[in-house]
């Protein structure tokens, strides 16, 4: 975590909030005053540990500051899948969403603290033995398999998304989003992307995706020589769609062990390739094992998602030169996009 008295109030009106959610928590409500400390790790929407006066903590989630891309960081989607996975997958209970804007200067939403730890840097996951490790990457394909088996009917999300079209209208979303914060030439994004377009493959199922599957975006309960998945976070981007879309974002930023760190996760990369993590080709066979599809075009979904992921950083780095993110990490964002136009490009003339 960054340091309380640098940014607990940036982006967070801590007396606004007490006020609104006075009456609006389970049992006694909020105690004011509040305290907060912004949680690291993110590059998206912000993510704020909260404490009232009687110890009680809770999870706060609001959109970034400043530029905000179209259709992103909607705070009722991500409080409406969450909700309502609640019971299925490993997720936190959600407890109010806020919608109203002049509270804090944009909708939030609150939910339950899991207690955990999520693996955000090499030396976390260096330190996990074979075993955690192994049990962790097992775990966390598990879970992926597990929503993608979620009936969206059965939990309220038949209207979630459109799935049909769904390939051909995300290369048209990041292409609009690449247009809407684009502060310098990438050379090769437009022509991945047209690539791409000439090669979708034909979707054979549609599911509840999370949209920015990988492991530091879960919380991890790790126990003797175990570890499983205590809670996946982060689903703004969730929809209903092509579920090999999540595994390709998965083994866009997973590393074997004894390659180097591809530097497009959390802390530079290089959180799974140490010694015990599952590698890319036993996360495609259990995977594969447990939901039936076939991967035959997963190296499409690998580039789509280095695509998508160059998209993604290129816009943090345009709210960065503003001035506009709050912690740490933003300022490797655009550093990284080349390198994923080019992986993305290798990628796809594979599947040629």
């Amino acid at each position: 975590m960054t340091d309380p008295a640098a940014t607990a109030l940036v982006g967070l009106d801590l007396v606004a909030v007490a006020a609104y959610l006075a009456d609006r928590t389970p049992g006694p409500g909020m105690a004011p005053p509040l305290s907060a400390t912004l949680i690291a790790g993110g590059l998206s929407n912000l993510t704020y540990e909260v404490s009232d006066a009687d110890g009680r903590v809770w999870i706060l989630r609001r959109p970034p500051l400043g530029h905000v891309l179209p259709t992103a960081h909607d705070m009722r989607r991500e409080f409406r899948v969450v909700s309502a996975l609640y019971g299925t997958v490993p997720v936190a209970r959600t407890y109010v969403l806020c919608e109203e804007p002049d509270v804090i200067g944009a909708p939030f939403y609150l939910m339950e603290k899991v207690d955990g730890v999520v693996l955000r840097t090499r030396a976390q996951c260096a330190a996990l033995t074979p075993r955690q490790a192994r049990s962790a990457s097992e775990s966390l394909v598990d879970v992926l398999a597990a929503l993608h088996t979620v009936d969206p009917d059965a939990v309220g999300l038949s209207d979630f998304g459109h799935p049909d079209g769904y390939l051909y209208r995300q290369l048209d979303r990041w292409e609009r989003q690449y247009a809407s914060s684009q502060s310098r030439e990438i050379r090769g994004l437009f022509e991945l992307g047209d690539g791409l377009r000439a090669a979708v493959p034909v979707t054979q199922r549609s599911t509840i995706l999370h949209g920015d599957y990988r492991l530091d975006n879960a919380m991890m309960r790790i126990h003797g020589d175990g570890a499983a998945v205590a809670a996946v976070f982060d689903w703004e981007m969730s929809t209903l769609g092509d579920p090999l879309a999540d595994l390709g974002l998965l083994l866009t930023y997973w590393e074997d062990q004894g390659h180097p760190a591809k530097g497009i996760g959390s802390a530079g990369g290089g959180l799974t390739n140490h010694e015990g993590f599952l590698n890319s080709r036993a996360i495609i066979e259990r995977y594969q094992a447990a939901t039936g599809l076939i991967l035959d075009d997963l190296d499409w979904y690998i580039a789509f998602n280095h695509y998508k992921l160059a998209v993604i950083l290129e816009g943090i780095h345009y709210r960065h030169e503003q001035g506009l993110t709050l912690g740490e990490g933003f300022e490797r964002a655009g550093a990284a996009v080349p390198a994923l136009v080019e992986g993305g490009r290798r990628f796809l003339d594979r599947t040629r």
